[in-house]
């Protein structure tokens, strides 16, 4: 898990101040409660933020600031919540679909 505390902004980030204020064991229950298959959305689309290259043919390093860094962070939680909707959506469908 991240460490927020580290994360600082230079205006006013009410996202970032409402996970700050959440407790560690509140954000692990939220990360734990996602499924494999939108993990893996959101790991390629943080991969493909950052332009991750195949590990077995490069050894890439990345550089950033806090600020890009919350940058990043907010939209691969902007990511995971358009997941969950759609997986909410898509569960919603096959519900009404067997009525």
């Amino acid at each position: 898990m991240f460490n927020l505390g580290e994360l600082n902004s230079s205006s006013k980030n009410l996202l970032l101040d409402y996970l700050k204020n959440q407790s560690p064991e509140t954000l692990a229950t939220v990360a734990q409660s996602v499924t494999p298959e939108a993990q893996q959305i959101i790991n390629q689309n943080i991969q493909n933020l950052l332009g991750i290259l195949p590990p077995q043919h490069f050894n890439v390093s990345i550089t950033t600031d806090r600020e890009n860094l919350a940058g990043l962070i907010g939209s691969a939680m902007m990511t995971g919540y358009f997941i969950r909707q759609m997986e909410t959506r898509m569960q919603l469908d096959h519900s009404l679909e067997t009525l």
